[in-house]
């Protein structure tokens, strides 16, 4: 059976989501030529990664949107660590950028700078793949590096992508990258579970309505020791730290 329109299902989400679309856009128009003035030199790229987060946070403000961050210790916002959480909704982007304190740049998908003037911001501030190129999966894995050594953290979502099909459960195995760059830089990874964005937001419709964002913050995973033979069996301690809050979350068990 086709999957109703929610807009023609509920009217309410419909006129909500026209609401925090348009506080979206708006604050993103006000702020905009101010970001474009401190993309310009890349000594002053922090002050526009700052008048990001304030636009995070006049987004959720004006849309109602509360949030619920459990941490299980405090992130310190002058570490550098490598990111990584499940991917089941845009609403994942935004609510990063409003929960961390530190200096980050996302791994995103490269389709995001045809998006007019947003796709420049986001080009400018963060590290783009096409996942379908293995040339700019190397590249990319190189700049994260690069990124790292200039103490800037990097933030990524290890299943590549809004991929998975049967929610809650994440895609996997996980992707290599965010493993490989942890392991040579020696720093830590901090796993993070996202735990109902995807039912605030619906991608198909880019409908939203208000609610309240649980996240889990869990504790860094060490690599200092580490090599890349080490990679399988971290990838799967941050692949459980991830996953099993969330089906904690909503009541289902790991598949066997």
């Amino acid at each position: 059976m086709k999957k109703k329109h929610p807009y023609l299902s509920n009217p309410l989400i419909g006129l909500y989501s026209v609401w925090t679309g348009f506080w979206f856009i708006g604050w993103f128009l006000v702020l905009f030529p101010f970001m474009l003035i401190f993309l310009q030199h890349k000594d002053t790229k922090r002050f526009a990664h700052r008048l990001v987060r304030i636009w995070s946070h006049l987004f959720f403000a004006f849309g109602f949107l509360r949030f619920e961050v459990v941490s299980e210790q405090k992130i310190d916002p002058k570490q550098v660590y490598v990111f990584c959480a499940n991917h089941f909704s845009y609403l994942d982007i935004p609510a990063f950028v409003k929960i961390l304190p530190n200096y980050f740049s996302f791994v995103g998908k490269s389709s995001i700078k045809k998006v007019p003037l947003f796709g420049y911001l986001y080009s400018r501030l963060n590290i783009l793949v096409d996942r379908n190129d293995r040339a700019s999966r190397s590249a990319t894995l190189a700049k994260s590096i690069r990124a790292l050594q200039s103490n800037r953290s990097i933030i990524i979502f290890p299943e590549g992508g809004i991929t998975s099909k049967n929610f809650p459960y994440m895609s996997s195995p996980l992707k290599d990258g965010a493993f490989a760059m942890a392991i040579q830089q020696q720093v830590p990874i901090l796993p993070v579970s996202f735990l109902n964005n995807h039912q605030l937001m619906d991608d198909d419709y880019i409908a939203l309505k208000p609610g309240l964002i649980q996240v889990r913050v869990h504790a860094p995973i060490e690599t200092l020791g580490l090599t890349q033979e080490d990679l399988p069996v971290l990838r799967e301690k941050v692949f459980q730290k991830i996953q099993q809050p969330i089906l904690d979350y909503h009541g289902v068990d790991m598949p066997q």
